[in-house]
C-alpha cells in the first residue's frame, strides 16, 4: 500500500506544479495583454480627437474586430508617421466610409 500512497503522492505534486506553472502563464499573458491594451489607448487619445475616440467607442459596441482593425491601422500610420495632426470626427466617418465600401442597400417594394 506504500507504494501506492507514494505514486499518487508524486502524481499530486506533479499536478499542483502544472496548475501553478499555468496559472503563473495566464497571469502573464494577462498582464501582457492589460500593457498592450493601455499603450493603444494612449496612441489612440494622441492621434484621435474626443469626438473621433468617442465615436469608436460606440461603433465598438456592435463591431467589436472592425474597430480593432481600424485602430491597429491608425497606430501604423501614426508609428510610420502618416498622421501629423490629431483626425477628427469628420475625417474619421470618412476613412469608415472607405474602410466598409459601399454597401448594398435592399428595398422592398409591397404592390
Amino acid at each position: 500500500m506504500s507504494d501506492i500512497e507514494e505514486i499518487r503522492r508524486k502524481r499530486l505534486q506533479q499536478l499542483q506544479q502544472q496548475q501553478a506553472s499555468q496559472q503563473s502563464a495566464e497571469a502573464e499573458s494577462y498582464e501582457k495583454m492589460r500593457e498592450f491594451e493601455a499603450q493603444k489607448k494612449q496612441i489612440m487619445i494622441q492621434i484621435l480627437t474626443p469626438e473621433a475616440r468617442s465615436r469608436l467607442a460606440n461603433l465598438r459596441l456592435t463591431k467589436k474586430e472592425f474597430v480593432d482593425n481600424i485602430e491597429l491601422q491608425l497606430i501604423q500610420l501614426a508609428q510610420a508617421g502618416r498622421i501629423k495632426t490629431q483626425i477628427t470626427d469628420e475625417q474619421l466617418k470618412v476613412l469608415l466610409k472607405q474602410v466598409t465600401g459601399s454597401k448594398r442597400e435592399i428595398n422592398i417594394i409591397r404592390k
